[in-house]
């Protein structure tokens, strides 16, 4: 008797184990259950969107308010094109300006949207016309090193 009662707390202690590494799992890969009942969709091109993955949230002041959808290569203007599925409770001026950053130091890349002030508000289909790249760290670096190069020379 005492044999099986062991056996069986075992057993719930892996079955508990298995469910917490799949939760974990499921929220590090950014496939937790974030379903928005009411959605709209709109698109901003990017020069460059470093890592940015499909799935990635979009935040406003902290807060995640969409996810991207799509990313795509434009073939005429030779930039990405981000699609964004946005929380329709949500809404935003069309001159909000967008913007691919970067949680922490080595974290997932996200785009972050600061608000304009225009009166009238993105819809179905709109492009957001202000946006601003991924900072690549081999550029900034490149820059850094150039401009001591040049300082050097300067002297």
């Amino acid at each position: 008797m005492q044999r099986t009662t062991m056996d069986l707390w075992v057993g719930l202690f892996v079955l508990v184990g298995i469910g917490a590494l799949m939760i974990l799992s499921l929220k590090v890969g950014n496939l937790n259950a974030y379903s928005m009942a009411q959605t709209y969709t709109i698109t901003g091109n990017f020069e460059n969107i470093g890592g940015l993955k499909v799935r990635a949230p979009v935040k406003s002041s902290g807060v995640v308010v969409g996810r991207v959808s799509n990313i795509q290569f434009s073939t005429k203007t030779y930039d990405a094109v981000v699609t964004m599925n946005m929380d329709s409770r949500y809404q935003f001026p069309k001159d909000t300006f967008a913007s691919i950053l970067t949680a922490g130091l080595l974290g997932e890349q996200y785009i972050g949207l600061s608000v304009g002030g225009d009166e009238r508000m993105l819809a179905e289909g709109d492009n957001i016309m202000k946006t601003n790249s991924a900072m690549v760290l081999e550029e900034m670096i490149g820059r850094f090193l150039f401009d001591k190069a040049a300082e050097e020379e300067a002297f």
